[in-house]
C-alpha cells in the first residue's frame, strides 16, 4: 500500500503538471531577475544557541486544522520580532498552504532580516526556480523522495539561484546521500513522513554521523526549553518548529521561549 509520502508526492507530480502550463520556466526566470539577492540561510543558524527556524503551517494532513484565525504575514512578522533566526513557509496544499504565502510575507517586508525557506515537496528543477520566483532564500529537499543523482542536481541548481538547501534526512542511508550530495545545511526529520509517527530518539540516532563542520537542524516534535537542551547536547544548531508555535495560546511568547528571546525586538 503507498504510504502517506508516496500519496503526496504522486499528487505533487499532477498538481505540478498543471502548474507548468500555467506559468512556464521563462516567465520565473523574468520573476527571478527582478528578485532582491537571497539572504543567507547556513549563517542565520549558526551561534552560540540553537536558533529557532519558526514555521508557518496553517494545517497538517494528520491533525488537519492548526491555525483557525491564519495570517502568514502576521505569523511571519510575530516570529521575526521575536527572536526566529529564520521562517519556514509550508507551500503545498496538503498543509493548506501556497507559494503566494512567501509573496505576501516578502512583499510586506514581515520576515525582517531571518532568511525564509520554501518547504514542500520539491522533485524537479522548476520549482526550484519557482522558489526564487516568489522569493525564497532556502528551499527543502527531502533524501526519502530522491534519487542521488537527483539530489546532486537539485542542491547545485539552488545555489546557483543563490539560494541554501535543508537536507532533509530520517535514516543514516538519507545522511549518506546528504553528505555525498555536499549538503551545508542537514535537517534531521523525528517525524516518519511514511507514517508521521513522531520521536526526538531520531537526532539522538543520526546526530554523530553529521560532520561537526555542517549546520544540523533537527525537526519536528519539538516544543519545549527541556527539548532544545536535548537537542543541543547532541550538536544540534538548530530546530524547525511549526506545531508547537501556531498551536500555542500566545505564539510571541512561545517563539521567546524556543528562540531564547527575552523580550520583542525594539521593546
Amino acid at each position: 500500500m503507498p504510504s502517506i509520502l508516496d500519496k503526496i508526492v504522486a499528487q505533487k507530480r499532477q498538481e505540478l503538471a498543471q502548474q507548468k502550463r500555467q506559468v512556464s520556466l521563462d516567465q520565473l526566470q523574468e520573476r527571478i531577475a527582478g528578485q532582491p539577492a537571497p539572504l543567507d540561510f547556513a549563517a542565520a543558524l549558526r551561534g552560540r544557541q540553537i536558533r529557532l527556524i519558526a514555521e508557518v503551517k496553517k494545517a497538517s494532513p494528520s491533525r488537519g486544522l492548526l491555525c483557525p484565525d491564519f495570517d502568514p504575514v502576521r505569523l511571519a512578522r510575530t516570529y521575526a520580532s521575536n527572536g526566529a533566526a529564520a521562517i519556514s513557509v509550508l507551500t503545498d496544499p496538503r498543509f493548506q498552504g501556497e507559494p503566494e504565502h512567501i509573496v505576501q510575507i516578502k512583499r510586506a517586508g514581515a520576515s525582517g532580516r531571518a532568511p525564509v525557506l520554501r518547504k514542500d515537496f520539491i522533485f524537479d528543477p522548476y520549482q526550484v526556480y519557482e522558489a526564487r520566483a516568489i522569493g525564497a532564500d532556502a528551499l527543502l529537499l527531502i533524501a526519502d523522495i530522491l534519487e542521488q543523482s537527483q539530489m546532486d542536481y537539485l542542491l547545485a541548481l539552488t545555489r546557483e539561484l543563490g539560494m541554501e538547501c535543508l537536507v532533509e534526512v530520517h535514516n543514516p542511508s538519507d545522511v549518506g546521500m546528504a553528505l555525498q550530495a555536499g549538503a551545508r545545511v542537514i535537517g534531521i526529520n523525528n517525524r516518519d513522513l511514511h507514517t508521521f509517527v513522531t520521536d526526538l530518539a531520531v537526532t539522538e540516532k543520526l546526530a554523530a554521523l553529521v560532520p561537526q563542520d555542517k549546520v544540523l537542524v533537527s525537526e519536528s516534535g519539538i516544543s519545549t526549553p527541556e527539548d532544545l537542551r536535548r537537542l543541543r547536547r547532541l550538536g544540534v544548531s538548530a530546530v524547525l518548529v511549526g506545531e508547537a508555535i501556531v498551536t500555542a495560546a500566545d505564539t510571541a511568547q512561545k517563539v521567546r521561549e524556543l528562540s531564547g528571546c527575552t523580550a520583542p525586538v525594539g521593546d
